[in-house]
């Protein structure tokens, strides 16, 4: 899991410097013919908040917005949000299905335009009863691609704590490189305040 993929921005979105003006990355995109990332829509609420109760245990050390069930209404309302940042251009909000059972969510992912012009900051996180299965390095392989082929997109990032071996690992099986360890806030409970900055450019 690195930094919230579920929840768009709570204010209308990045500068406008950081937006994507000249493109828009795939709204479907297949992994491996057994899931798929789709770009998430309003009617994907009802879905979306099953899937993050079903997994608080598995999300709370990591997230700050898995704190407490969240309600129906407050995750229709994001699933809307993240319809508008995407026609904005400044994040582009995806859901991981199984492509054998439509319109289900085993794990969420982003590209955010909050890290500045010229680059997009992936965020996931995957159901705890897929996760192993490289779900999420092959989710993010795919992003990756998909925004470094953005016009004025020339770098990805991906944010994760020092202690979340496991968000790590995706980054580093990918070729990202570690840029940097920096402080940050703690927002969740199992983090530490040092944060890993793993950069791919293009």
């Amino acid at each position: 899991m690195s930094r919230t993929a579920d929840t768009p921005p709570r204010d209308p979105g990045p500068p406008p410097s950081a937006a994507v003006t000249d493109g828009r990355p795939p709204e479907l995109i297949a992994l491996d013919g057994v899931v798929s990332l789709r770009r998430r829509r309003e009617a994907d609420g009802p879905a979306v908040n099953e899937a993050v109760r079903a997994n608080l245990a598995h999300l709370r050390p990591w997230m700050p917005w898995a704190q407490e069930p969240p309600n129906l209404q407050h995750s229709i309302e994001m699933c809307r949000a993240g319809e508008e940042v995407w026609d904005q251009g400044t994040d582009f909000m995806y859901l991981v299905g199984l492509d054998a059972r439509p319109g289900s969510v085993v794990g969420a992912f982003g590209l955010h335009g909050r890290i500045g012009p010229g680059a997009l900051e992936i965020g996931y996180w995957v159901d705890v009863d897929h996760v192993g299965r490289g779900i999420a390095t092959a989710a993010a392989r795919a992003l990756t691609g998909a925004a470094l082929a953005l016009p004025g997109i020339e770098r990805v990032e991906i944010h994760c704590d020092e202690s979340n071996t496991a968000s790590a690992a995706v980054p580093r099986k990918l070729g990202y490189r570690l840029d940097r360890v920096r402080d940050a806030e703690i927002t969740a409970p199992s983090e530490t305040g040092r944060n890993l900055v793993w950069i791919m450019e293009r």
